[in-house]
């Protein structure tokens, strides 16, 4: 494994003091490879903290322009981005954040036809997505591919998120969680029901953390765990899943 620079034990000094952490956990930061799936409201504080932290090569996938509207809740892109594709404004911001994290960006919406593809060569994936279809086929895909994944949602004043490792032990799958997606329209979309802005930022630094989790070993990850986030209850809860089949 590379060793680190002074640079960055310099930069990383307070995770590498960290007993769970400490010099191999960082280094295996750096040798990481996470794709995130959206560089929106979810996709903003993951990226930023995995760059931050030190994770080697983040991909970034989204096919969408960065517009005003985002900016209540999508950290990583400045006024100034509008209009310009959110993964040149992402990648942007985060080679500032840490010249020393490779940015991969991919111009594109993950779809059944590139899936496999662009998910093949990355280490870890982070679901930032915001409808149910990608969900699934994110976590489909995932699973045939035996790659983690640490998957999140947003509602109006709440948050979810659980990590999948199911070729491990019998692991639960997303679909023993969630076994079918809700009908077409039965769960409204951001633009439609509003969404605080930094209900995002709470659950999005919770996905960055269960993915340092995952590649450092550290601690137990939300693994057949669902953990909701009720913003206006200050409250966290837990619930626990299992493998049905």
């Amino acid at each position: 494994m590379e060793k680190l620079s002074h640079t960055e034990i310099e930069r990383y000094a307070r995770h590498i003091i960290l007993p769970e952490i400490g010099g191999a956990g960082q280094q295996k930061l750096k040798a990481a490879k996470v794709c995130v799936i959206g560089a929106g409201g979810l996709g903003s504080p993951v990226l930023l903290y995995l760059a931050a932290s030190g994770v080697g090569t983040l991909g970034v996938v989204d096919d969408d322009e960065v517009s005003l509207s985002n900016l209540q809740r999508q950290i990583i892109h400045p006024t100034s981005a509008v209009h310009q594709p959110k993964t040149h404004s992402a990648a942007t911001t985060l080679n500032e954040v840490n010249p020393q994290t490779v940015i991969r960006t991919h111009q594109e919406r993950i779809t059944a036809d590139n899936a496999e593809q662009l998910l093949g060569d990355y280490d870890f994936v982070v679901d930032g997505s915001d409808n149910f279809e990608t969900r699934y086929l994110i976590a489909d895909m995932a699973e045939k591919l035996a790659i983690p994944l640490v998957s999140g949602a947003l509602g109006r004043f709440d948050g979810s998120l659980t990590v999948l490792v199911p070729y491990e032990n019998g692991n639960p799958r997303y679909r023993d969680l969630f076994p079918e997606p809700p009908p077409t329209g039965a769960v409204p979309t951001c633009a439609e029901a509003g969404v605080l802005g930094a209900i995002a930022g709470v659950i999005g630094s919770l996905q960055a953390t269960e993915i340092i989790k995952l590649i450092t070993g550290a601690g137990d990850p939300l693994i057949g765990k669902l953990l909701l986030y009720d913003a206006l209850e200050a409250r966290f809860d837990q619930i626990k899943y299992r493998r049905i089949s």
